[in-house]
Parts: structure tokens; sequence; C-alpha cells
């Protein structure tokens, strides 16, 4: 089976800690992961119902979207919703991970998900939050070593730009140096200058990234002591944020789109705002709550914002800027379940045929519709 720090690795990989928004509660909340995982459940939210279920189902770790603590606990009462949901999940050994605000802007994440499922073209960031920095590390390595070095560099990290990996300069020179009393050469003696063919060897890195290339670097690196240089560089890396925004192609009408978003999101229904004959190409979309990107959303030339959680005074604002607005409800991140499982199954098949995971089946939309 697989432990639960291997499934949160990937989680993070996935969807790194660093993307989260400043106060949003994320990571390990209930129970622990250092352990044989044997069954994964995946929900949007952790009700009571869905606690029930994992309960039944006999599932060891809950991968939540939505935190079940966001709010520090002042007391853990089990004649209340919360406290029990707590209480049934520490008797029966239940972990609970949440990725929420890192997911969504993360590749591949929530807003992508949503953005697949609409057929947009060329999505891009709608609202930036995060940008990678970068760094270039130089490294002279002697020639019998280099495609050893080149191996544990590009592997650990370094060198991927946009689509690309790998991506390496190499140029050919002469080291020198003299080993002082009490070294231990790989090449050459004690007290005797010696000079060497090398290469040097320069890569592109995220500042993140840069501790994990330097070990895997230091360890497959022959030298006792190891000539290395770390510059910063102007160029920025990779951008990522909340919603995304792209093209139809053809154009539909407001109210087809509509259509199209309860089908492909499954919904009971949709609110519309705006001339439900207007044609829309440009689509702004956002997982959740969206009314705080009402502004953004319009100034990025957006015909039509999709979004949740639009209250009366935000659909105003919105009319003003003449955008359009289609209001699933939050409800619409539930496809998080299935990207979530998928991509975690494709893993775990990988490496493991015990550990089992699959979305919940639980109902946490509190609406319905007459």
């Amino acid at each position: 089976m697989i432990r639960g720090e291997q499934l949160v690795q990937w989680m993070e990989e996935w969807a790194p800690k660093h993307l989260a928004m400043p106060e949003d509660r994320i990571g390990l909340q209930v129970g622990r992961i250092d352990r044989p995982i044997r069954r994964i459940m995946v929900t949007l939210d952790l009700l009571e119902n869905v606690a029930d279920e994992a309960v039944e189902k006999g599932v060891d770790l809950i991968i939540s979207h939505h935190p079940l603590i966001y709010h520090p606990l002042k007391q853990i009462r089990t004649d209340l919703s919360q406290g029990r949901i707590v209480s049934k999940l520490l008797k029966n050994d239940i972990a609970v991970y949440v990725c929420h605000t890192n997911f969504d802007a993360a590749e591949g994440g929530m807003n992508d998900l949503m953005a697949d499922r609409l057929g947009l073209i060329d999505p891009e960031v709608l609202s930036p939050s995060y940008t990678e920095e970068l760094r270039k590390i130089v490294v002279f390595v002697p020639q019998n070593y280099v495609e050893q070095v080149f191996q544990a560099l590009t592997e650990a990290g370094a060198g991927w730009i946009g689509k690309y990996s790998h991506c390496t300069f190499q140029a050919e020179g002469i080291g020198t140096f003299l080993p002082r009393a009490g070294s231990h050469p790989f090449i050459g003696e004690e007290g005797r200058v010696e000079k060497v063919s090398e290469i040097r060897m320069e890569s592109i890195i995220r500042k993140d990234s840069l501790k994990k290339v330097i070990s895997a670097m230091l360890k497959a690196h022959p030298y006792e002591e190891v000539a290395y240089d770390v510059y910063p560089v102007e160029q920025t890396g990779k951008v990522y944020g909340v919603g995304r925004i792209g093209r139809l192609d053809p154009p539909l009408s407001l109210r087809e789109l509509a259509i199209k978003v309860k089908e492909r999101f499954s919904l009971q229904g949709v609110r519309m705002v705006g001339d439900t004959n207007r044609l829309v190409k440009k689509v702004a979309v956002l997982g959740g709550s969206g009314r705080d990107f009402i502004a953004e959303a319009a100034n990025r030339g957006a015909d039509v914002y999709i979004t949740g959680d639009i209250g009366y005074h935000d659909a105003h604002e919105a009319m003003s800027r003449n955008l359009a607005l289609i209001d699933g409800g939050h409800i619409m991140e539930k496809i998080m379940k299935e990207g979530v499982t998928q991509f975690l199954m494709k893993k775990i098949r990988e490496v493991d045929l015990e550990t089992e995971i699959f979305p919940s089946e639980a109902r946490t939309d509190p609406f319905n519709f007459l």
C-alpha cells in the first residue's frame, strides 16, 4: 500500500503550498499520514454525511477541497456537527488532507479543469497571485562525470523552460586548483597545482527548487569541494493565479452557454445576468465565490464571467460594466472530485495495486431548485 507521505508529496508537487492564499487553511488537518493508506476518498466538502460515508467505506484518508477547520476551534463539542465530524474521524483513524486555494491556482487544478470542461481555447490566468522567481546555477564538472551531473541536475528540476526540460548550456575549459594539507582530492595530489579539463554547465532553476537541485548535484559530483555559483536573473517564470480567461470557437449565445454550463457541470440550474441572445466569445471562469473578480474579468475584456456566489449588487456591478454573468453556484467545483481521483489513480497504478481511491458520493449541495 502507498504511504500517506507519498500521497501528500504527489499532491504538493501538483499544487504546491506556496500557491495558497496567505490566510488559507491547507495541508493535514486531522489524523496522521505516516502510515500505509489502503482507501482514499476525495470530496469537495467535509460535512457530517461525508464523514459517515468515509466510516462506512473504511476510508483511511480523505482529500478535501474545502477545509474542515477554517477558523480556529475553541472547543470540540460532540453535540454540534463539527465536533461530531472530528470525533468520528479520530475514532476511526481517518486522516484529512486539504488542498484548497493552492489547488485553485495550480496548473491543471480547479480552474484549468473548469476551463477544459467548457472547451476554452488558449486559457490564461485571470488574476495572477504568484510568479515564479528564477535562479541560474553554474557548476564545473570533470568531463567523465558530465552525464551523471547533468542527469542529477535536470531530474531534480533544473532546466525546465516552458514545455521543454533538460535545458542546459555546456562549454569546455580548464579548471585549476591546489589541494592543501588535509585535503582528499578526487583528482591530483596534495601540494601540487592541478589543471583539469572541465565542462562549465549552467541551467535555470525555480527558486523554490534550488535546495533540491543543489543537493542532487552535490551528491552526483565527484569532487570533495564542488565549484558552483548561483545567480539571480531578471526573467520570471510561470505565472499562477485564480480563474482562467479564454475563447469560445464558435461563439455561443449567452443562453446556449448557460445550458452548456448546466450540462457540463451536472447542475440543477444556473442564474444569468445579461441579454440571453447576446453572442459571447471571450469567457472568464473562476471556481467558487467569484464576486471579488468581476472588475478584473471586465477589464480583461471578457464577454461573460462564469462563477458562483454572485449577490444582488454584484450583478448590478457586472451590468454596469457590460459583463454578462452565469452563476452556477459554488457546487460547480465538485468536478475536482473526478480530477483529483484520476490524477492519484494514475500515480498509484504506476507503483501499487492495493490502494483504492474514489470520489465521495454524499450530497453536499445545500440548495434545491423548484
